[in-house]
């Protein structure tokens, strides 16, 4: 076996060569200070009302189809399995169809994990005007979902044929869902971030979190451009290169939270939106100055249709993120 390994090695030397390019310029290594043995590593935390084994979270997703049911129970699965929390994608089919099966993951994710329900701030703003939001209390109820993200996409409803318009803002629409519900409200971005001034509304508001669901991912202003005419995608094309970069926005939290210098009532983050994986998202967690976890929508989507694939990509990636939390440390300004 050895002599195997060996030959091996020379065969693969070459292959393997890496230029100081390509060397990782975020991380010290620090070989000397800690074993390469991961089964002592904690790398559990308390948020989101919860205490989770490690700090991942399932991105909102999907739901309405066949296939949107097997991803979410699925996705579910993996979150009991490995002890992290999930947002569902936007539940707005709940509020015109019977698609509860889709979203009834309850009873799959457990009771220890967090979820959240999901609702556009399109479909608040539409319930308001209509004395409905009572129906957003019994979605939540009906999915024993610990609460609500409300996801903002002003961008993708305007470059979307048949988007919403919307008569209020975003942040007036959150004021609302805080003034009105006992549960506890994530503001979610779907896409592009958010900037800095509205980072700082958002912070001194008392969400439970806030998602930055970065540009660098699933970006839904190209999507939403890719379903138009040729003529209309040239013209428009820019505007899906807008936003900030996770990185960008943990910059801007620090900015923000060493200028203004106190309190904020929202002290957790969702980093979402373009990580790759769990370098990114160890870089990006010990990056952030307040509690964090990061999500995943597409490194998941990839293999949410069968389970096995799924767990072998979580399994990995949990190993790979206790290996990062042991023998790297981020590199300070």
């Amino acid at each position: 076996m050895s002599e195997d390994r060996k030959g091996d090695h020379i065969d693969l030397a070459f292959k393997a060569q890496i230029g100081s390019a390509m060397i990782d310029p975020r991380f010290n290594y620090e070989p000397m200070l800690a074993s390469n043995d991961i089964s002592d590593v904690d790398v559990s935390l308390n948020i989101l009302g919860v205490r989770q084994s490690v700090p991942f979270w399932v991105s909102s997703m999907t739901g309405g189809t066949e296939r949107a049911r097997i991803i979410n129970h699925n996705l579910a699965r993996i979150c009991k399995e490995f002890g992290f929390g999930m947002g569902l994608g936007s539940c707005r089919p709940l509020l015109e169809e019977d698609a509860f099966i889709d979203f009834n993951v309850r009873p799959v994710i457990g009771d220890e994990q967090a979820l959240y329900a999901n609702l556009g701030v399109a479909q608040i703003e539409e319930l308001r005007d209509h004395n409905k939001l009572g129906l957003i209390k019994n979605m939540v109820d009906k999915l024993e979902a610990n609460g609500l993200i409300v996801h903002v996409n002003p961008m993708q409803e305007w470059l979307q044929p048949e988007g919403d318009i919307y008569k209020t803002s975003p942040l007036d629409i959150v004021k609302l869902c805080l003034d009105n519900f006992d549960f506890p409200i994530i503001v979610k971005e779907v896409g592009q971030g958010f900037g800095p001034k509205s980072m700082l509304e958002l912070l001194d508001l008392p969400v439970q979190a806030i998602d930055f669901a970065a540009n660098g991912g699933t970006n839904f202003a190209k999507l939403e451009m890719l379903r138009a005419d040729d003529y209309f995608h040239e013209l428009y094309k820019g505007l899906a290169n807008v936003g900030h970069s996770a990185t960008e926005m943990v910059e801007q939290l620090r900015d923000i939270i060493k200028r203004e210098n106190r309190t904020f009532a929202c002290q957790e983050i969702i980093i979402s939106g373009g990580v790759k994986n769990f370098l990114d998202g160890y870089y990006l967690v010990e990056r952030c100055p307040m509690t964090a976890v990061f999500g995943q929508a597409s490194g998941f989507l990839k293999h949410a249709m069968d389970y096995e694939s799924l767990r072998k990509y979580v399994e990995l990636q949990v190993s790979g993120y206790k290996i990062a939390s042991k023998l790297l440390t981020v590199k300070e300004d």
